[in-house]
């Protein structure tokens, strides 16, 4: 599988990478999802403190811990939680990110992070404090580098400007192009990778889109309503040829040169194959531009 520099790193991490969000808390079930990852080239693991209060972490390490040097490591800090309530409030603080990479590591059972992201983050942070502790993790060996987990322009600008981030990771997908007008092209002028998410938008760009339609889309989506979330699919089954839907999906978003990983969640072994076998399509400039044509520019409003 291709692997992308991510930013000005000497991480390179797979095309696609397994967010393990979804890995549910069976351990054995869960090696088996990220072994099958692994055996297809993926060498890039996110996950995050606050996912089932720290018990994901911990369920990603013990999977990983004899293949710990094949693997590019996320995770992700800046929401204090308190385990045994299942209570969080967000602390992007030089305090909080020191207790908070103590503490994964443990769970991870590693003594560093290959690539370590704030977990959100406003206009109303303390942003240099953030990033001054972001890079004293980096001098002491503790990360390799860093990045933001955000979807708002603004707070993504401040970072751009005052820091040496790598890597943003957002949601991104071709129902969702709001990164296109603001985001993308910048970070690209900058050296700094995309890590985009939600790729499949909640499954309604894969094999399963019709189900998943019905499941997830019958309220609409975005500034999309249900009728029009239904012409796009009988309109993109068109536009894909002898491509699956997961392929099409996928090479619209890695299509533009700042993606550097489509990142997709699994709870089965299934649906990892279902991705990696489907590979991604290497979309004609024309096949790109009538994707295009047939979704909507929508923009960001509330997440500034």
């Amino acid at each position: 599988m291709k692997k992308n520099q991510l930013g000005q790193s000497d991480l390179h991490v797979s095309e696609l990478t397994l967010g393990c969000m979804s890995l549910g808390t069976d351990r054995s079930k869960a090696k088996e999802i990220i072994d099958r990852a692994l055996d297809a080239g993926i060498n890039h693991l996110d996950t995050a403190d606050l996912y089932s209060f720290g018990r994901n972490e911990e369920i990603v390490g013990d999977a990983i811990k004899d293949k710990r040097d094949e693997i590019i490591l996320t995770t992700k800090v800046g929401n204090n939680f308190d385990k045994d309530t299942e209570d969080w409030f967000w602390d992007p603080s030089r305090e909080h990110i020191e207790q908070g990479i103590k503490d994964s590591l443990h769970r991870l059972g590693t003594d560093y992070i290959d690539f370590y992201m704030l977990h959100g983050g406003t206009m109303d942070d303390p942003i240099d404090e953030t990033i001054d502790a972001f890079e004293n993790l980096k001098k002491e060996g503790l990360i390799r580098a860093y990045g933001i987990s955000s979807i708002r322009p603004n707070v993504i600008r401040e970072y751009v400007r005052r820091s040496n981030i790598d890597a943003v990771m957002m949601q991104y997908n071709l129902l969702d192009r709001r990164p296109e007008e603001e985001v993308l092209d910048l970070l690209n002028e900058n050296s700094i990778s995309v890590l985009a998410r939600g790729p499949l938008a909640k499954g309604m760009l894969s094999g399963r889109a019709e189900q998943q339609l019905e499941k997830k889309g019958k309220d609409g989506f975005l500034d999309y309503s249900y009728d029009e979330l239904k012409t796009i699919q009988q309109k993109l089954t068109e536009l894909r040829g002898n491509h699956s839907p997961n392929a099409l999906a996928l090479g619209y978003i890695l299509k533009h040169p700042a993606v550097a990983s489509a990142v997709f969640g699994a709870s089965s072994v299934g649906q990892v194959e279902e991705n990696v076998n489907a590979g991604h399509a290497e979309l004609t400039d024309e096949t790109y531009q009538a994707i295009q044509e047939l979704t909507k520019p929508i923009h960001y409003s509330s997440h500034r």
